[in-house]
């Protein structure tokens, strides 16, 4: 099987909508193990180093008629789906019955398959961990209900909403701290023996099927949050984190397995102390969407190790489609900070070719959309681009840039460099409505005494012969329009 490279791409596939789609593509039923190879052949064009298949392990059936009972479910499949049905709607991914690969994707021979023709064309293949919640008719609500969150009859009967009976025993729906229990979900408790040990053999048995795992809402499981999200009914605080425990149990058999996290919260760093590979770098996210490179700037002045350790996006299956989040040039604006940012990537199914339509994840089938043939091409260049200069390599640095007293656009700018081997790469981004001008200086001051030849890459363009000491001094001076870049190489001409 293929290693992980250092700051991976990686791209989510929702497994259900994606098999739905290619079997009504080829006029029969498509499945994990028979996936034509053509598709899997298509994969590596991305520029993705993995893929996550999301949503691979076995739904409840009673998790599904929760969400066809729920109206505002309901409501969000019509929208999505013109000619929606009651079938269309699969259960959600995260009420997990089993960690068995569902029969309906082909089970586990067929995510066996799928793992071979991935590392096959060298990908690696990442999962769903999910550790604060199971499905109510999991198994082990009834034969282990000492690993949940549990209450009382008086519980049930003040809050039916939060609780549910199970036997003899009232369990808790899972929740986090800020919304109301989700109803197909039982609540786990992090700080339950039995319930770590069979995590931890859960985990291991998940490693033994893939490369790695995406960790649902990581956070929730802190020690300090689930106190403060259970507080008054727990017992003693366990001595180690529950992830600390877990991870090195899981690389003591598997080294390279990734684990990466769901965070928010401001969370990230304690979950990367705790053993995590990669978390979610949703602050980036929020802050491209509001489009304010001085909140951007502010983000990115962490230490580059920090960042490099953060994965980073501009649509999953929790957030808008990048499409129709951005307006269409400020889409390829985050599109290449995407690209061009040290970090991990998370890459969606269907986001080079402007895919507009947000799917619930309920929802196992998807809607048929026209592609974005502009969109795809302009994706297709900037991965042939930035994975021929290859930044993972390279050195990173964000650059300050300057206005005049009369013009102090550069204020919509904002700007980063790289040094790979001999070439420098600056790249420029305007989030403005406004068309900007500045002097950028790059980090380091290694530019003088040479002269150099500048090249903008998408498109191409010559943008001729500049001094080495007066971008020293002075600055390098940009020009970009508004909703736009410059992605700059920087060739020395010093023989």
């Amino acid at each position: 099987m293929p290693d992980w490279p250092d700051q991976p791409w990686i791209l989510e596939i929702n497994a259900w909508t994606w098999l739905s789609g290619l079997s009504a593509g080829c006029g029969r039923r498509i499945t994990l193990d028979s996936v034509p190879a053509q598709i899997w052949d298509e994969l590596p064009r991305t520029g993705a180093d993995g893929v996550w298949l999301m949503g691979v392990w076995r739904r409840s059936v009673l998790a599904r008629n929760i969400s066809l009972s729920d109206a505002g479910i309901v409501a969000e499949c019509h929208g999505a789906l013109a000619n929606f049905l009651p079938e269309d709607v699969s259960g959600s991914p995260y009420s997990i019955a089993e960690y068995c690969v569902d029969r309906h994707l082909g089970g586990p021979q067929g995510l066996a398959e799928a793992r071979r023709q991935l590392a096959s064309r060298g990908l690696c293949l990442l999962l769903d961990f999910v550790p604060n919640h199971v499905a109510p008719d999991h198994p082990w609500v009834m034969e282990h209900p000492e690993y949940f969150l549990r209450g009382d009859k008086h519980d049930l009967q003040r809050d039916p909403d939060a609780f549910f009976p199970a036997g003899e025993n009232v369990v808790a729906r899972g929740r986090d701290p800020y919304f109301a229990p989700w109803p197909d979900t039982a609540q786990l408790n992090a700080f339950e023996t039995a319930l770590r040990a069979a995590a931890m053999d859960t985990a291991c048995a998940i490693a033994e099927q893939c490369d790695g795992v995406r960790c649902d809402m990581a956070i929730l499981f802190i020690n300090r949050i689930f106190g403060q999200t259970w507080s008054g009914r727990l017992g003693m605080v366990p001595a180690t984190e529950y992830w600390r425990e877990l991870i090195a149990q899981v690389r003591e058999v598997h080294p390279g397995f990734l684990f990466v996290a769901e965070a928010y919260w401001d969370l990230e760093w304690e979950l990367l102390q705790q053993g995590f590979d990669y978390c979610y770098d949703k602050r980036l996210y929020d802050r491209l969407v509001a489009g304010s490179a001085e909140r951007i700037r502010e983000h990115l002045a962490a230490p580059v190790g920090y960042q490099r350790r953060l994965i980073r996006f501009v649509e999953n299956h929790d957030e808008a489609r990048a499409a129709t989040a951005f307006p269409q040039l400020q889409n390829r604006v985050a599109a290449v900070a995407l690209m061009t940012l040290p970090g991990a990537k998370l890459l969606q199914e269907g986001q080079f070719t402007g895919a507009r339509i947000k799917l619930s994840v309920h929802l196992g089938r998807c809607p048929e959309e026209s592609p974005d043939e502009e969109l795809r091409a302009f994706y297709q260049k900037l991965v042939e681009i930035v994975r021929a200069i290859d930044l993972r390599n390279g050195v990173w640095q964000l650059c300050e840039q300057r206005g005049w007293p009369d013009n102090q656009s550069c204020h919509n700018l904002i700007s980063w460099c790289w040094q790979v081997a001999d070439k420098k790469y600056v790249v420029v981004l305007n989030l403005s409505d406004w068309r900007s001008q500045g002097q950028i200086f790059l980090a380091g001051n290694t530019l003088g005494g040479r002269d150099w030849h500048l090249w903008n890459l998408l498109p191409r363009q010559d943008y001729g012969r500049r001094s080495g000491q007066e971008m020293s001094t002075a600055g390098l001076y940009v020009d970009v329009d508004a909703h736009s870049f410059q992605l700059l190489e920087l060739l020395s001409l010093e023989t």
